[in-house]
């Protein structure tokens, strides 16, 4: 079966023999535990350094590395490549997956929603290619960057389902799965 074919259905699923209905979303979760719970921070955060890494990797290319490690964070929960399973490289090696709160598979335009504050990270990383007025705006930049991190960190931490700003815009959340 196709990788949509199983999002599709997954709407729709039947109920199991617990009477719940289970889903592809959470991968062994049933669609009554995807809307409770708090993915473990720990798990998160190393998520987070993976894609860290990754990001500023790419960034380290001359002039477009800081464009693509932004689009990387901004699509990586979305992509349809088979490897990541709709979810960035950091979240597929620590076995958590980003979900729609309306059971709907992740796409694009949610991870745009969902991640747009860190791509000021890239943007910083492409400033510093640019003499003097990039130089400048890097300050300005870094210090909103720095300032949205924040932020998603102390939402993170404190909502009990552990959703961030970025989540609630996209209607998402992050739970834990077993592949």
């Amino acid at each position: 079966m196709d990788q949509q074919s199983r999002w599709t259905e997954s709407a729709t699923d039947a109920p199991n023999a617990n009477g719940r209905a289970e889903s592809e979303l959470g991968r062994g979760y049933d669609q009554g535990s995807i809307g409770t719970g708090k993915a473990d921070l720990s798990k998160r955060f190393i998520a987070a350094v993976i894609d860290c890494a990754i990001g500023f990797a790419i960034g380290l290319i001359p002039f477009i590395g800081g464009l693509i490690g932004a689009g990387y964070w901004l699509v990586r929960d979305g992509l349809e490549i088979e490897f990541m399973d709709r979810r960035s490289i950091g979240k597929k090696v620590m076995k958590l997956r980003p979900v729609r709160l309306d059971g709907q598979p992740m796409d694009i335009a949610t991870s745009v929603r969902r991640n747009w504050m860190f791509a000021f990270g890239g943007v910083v990383q492409l400033l510093m290619f640019i003499p003097i007025l990039g130089w400048l705006l890097m300050i300005p930049v870094g210090l909103v960057a720095l300032a949205l991190g924040l932020l998603e960190l102390f939402k993170v931490v404190t909502d009990p389902q552990g959703r961030r700003l970025g989540d609630s815009m996209a209607a998402t959340k992050v739970i834990e799965v077993g592949s």
